[in-house]
């Protein structure tokens, strides 16, 4: 079954977090499990930013976390936010494409 795990932290650093995702992807070609990410920034919140990312299963997510790029990254995303990260794990019940 998919999973999704949903990501909100607040910055004022949003491009250089972009830079440093730019950077995880390319150091996990080919290791990493995410499937699809997407990031959004809250019109009503500015600072606010919610990250959506899919793998196909939480054994696959729990491989992705423990890649040492992925640790890096975590650790350098949350040097920059304002306050601790939220993560939210969700197994996907229904998915429609509408």
């Amino acid at each position: 079954m998919t999973f999704v795990q949903i990501i909100e932290y607040k910055t004022s650093h949003a491009d250089e977090i972009n830079g440093i995702m730019d950077r995880w992807l390319s150091e996990t070609q080919g290791k990493r499990t995410a499937t699809h990410a997407v990031l959004m920034s809250d019109r009503d919140q500015p600072g606010t930013y919610v990250e959506f990312v899919e793998f196909p299963s939480y054994d696959e997510a729990m491989r992705n976390s423990a890649l040492p790029e992925t640790g890096k990254f975590a650790q350098e995303i949350t040097n920059l936010c304002s306050e601790p990260p939220i993560f939210h794990n969700l197994e996907v019940i229904r998915n429609e494409r509408l």
